[in-house]
């Protein structure tokens, strides 16, 4: 079986750790090949990985002559199925599909109406299109059996949706740099401290103004506990002035974009996640492959992993009271946070491993090719 994977390129966080683990994984079963659209760090990582990617690079989001050049690849190298991940490779996909007698199927990694919900412009623009490519689709992939439930609900197929949640590789050794020198690159007091982190893109979906509401709360009663922020985005000012309002700068460092996810969770305690929508994060696989117990809003899929008060904690959404309480729950009973933490890397490593997703997509794509025939 060869699959072609088509993706943009100028992905971070979770949607580049999936593509990698996810090929990583189907490598050992079928051949596949992914296609990107920029050249940027994705590419040099994927690259690293050993896996085959290749760069047909777009002049911008319209620059259609890619589609005759992906045309002749699948043609030519006799691809069995075309798989796309995201706004940009649907818009594409969308004319691929008439030069191409190949089935074609997409993964729905996040809510495709809050991608761009910090941009106007990127909203009127960019979902319409992706909005209107995912309708041209007859098979999808959903990262969670929620965000199956939501497609149901706008109208898609049930019988033409498949499920398959995320993995991560746990048989490779991880690569990071120890605690101190992580911490000292950003002038991290730390000595004593418990950390607590969040690591995810500041846009509102992710709703970091919890996680800084629930600091100050905590910062009230020890003013031992430090907090990390990592990642960059829209909402980055107005984040800072709301940490400066609170007056909690001393306890509160903005870290930006982190290019190594593992020596992040390998210096933090405590993973927090505040999203108002998620599918299967990667996140949080990330922090359970080291062991960090996590506290999560109870969106998408996560509760299939975390089970509240055995392997980390689960919040509402917005419930900065919550979050506070069960970060000082943590914080003051040590043998806790690491009984949760071990808990948790039992149960992701047996269940979330990039070799049964890979084995998913498998069986997916054997069906695809069953209706075909």
């Amino acid at each position: 079986m060869k699959v072609l994977h088509l993706i943009s390129g100028g992905d971070t966080g979770g949607a580049k750790t999936h593509i990698i683990s996810l090929i990583k994984g189907l490598d050992k079963l079928i051949d596949a090949k992914v296609v990107c659209f920029i050249e940027d760090t994705f590419y040099e990582d994927a690259k690293k990985e050993g896996i085959d990617i290749d760069v047909y690079e777009q002049k911008n989001r319209s620059d259609l002559s890619v589609v005759k050049r992906l045309a002749n690849l699948v043609n030519e190298e006799g691809f069995d199925i075309v798989h796309c991940h995201g706004a940009r490779a649907n818009f594409i996909a969308m004319f691929l599909k008439n030069k191409i007698n190949t089935p074609m199927i997409t993964t729905i990694h996040s809510d495709y109406k809050l991608d761009f919900k910090d941009n106007l412009y990127k909203r009127l623009i960019f979902t319409t299109l992706n909005t209107i490519a995912l309708k041209k689709f007859k098979y999808f992939i959903a990262i969670s059996d929620t965000f199956k439930d939501m497609l149901v609900e706008r109208g898609f197929k049930r019988n033409s949706i498949f499920v398959s949640y995320n993995g991560i590789d746990f048989e490779s050794d991880l690569k990071y740099v120890p605690k101190s020198e992580f911490l000292s690159k950003y002038n991290i007091d730390y000595d004593g401290k418990i950390i607590v982190g969040i690591l995810a893109r500041l846009d509102l979906v992710k709703d970091h103004e919890t996680f800084i509401k629930a600091a100050k709360e905590v910062l009230t009663i020890r003013d031992d506990i430090v907090f990390l922020i990592g990642g960059s985005g829209n909402n980055e000012n107005r984040l800072k002035h709301l940490v400066s309002d609170f007056g909690i700068e001393k306890n509160v460092s903005f870290l930006g974009y982190i290019n190594d996810p593992d020596s992040f969770m390998n210096a933090i305690d405590i993973n927090v996640l505040t999203s108002v929508s998620e599918s299967f994060p990667y996140v949080i696989l990330e922090g359970a492959r080291m062991a960090k117990p996590v506290i999560s809003t109870n969106v998408g899929g996560i509760s299939n992993l975390i089970k509240d008060g055995y392997n980390g904690y689960l919040i509402d959404v917005g419930d900065y009271k919550m979050l506070a309480e069960r970060i000082l729950t943590f914080s003051n009973n040590k043998s806790i946070l690491e009984a949760m933490g071990l808990n948790l890397f039992k149960e992701a490593k047996a269940n979330y491993s990039y070799d049964s997703m890979a084995k998913t997509h498998i069986e997916i794509y054997k069906k695809i090719l069953e209706n075909k025939r």
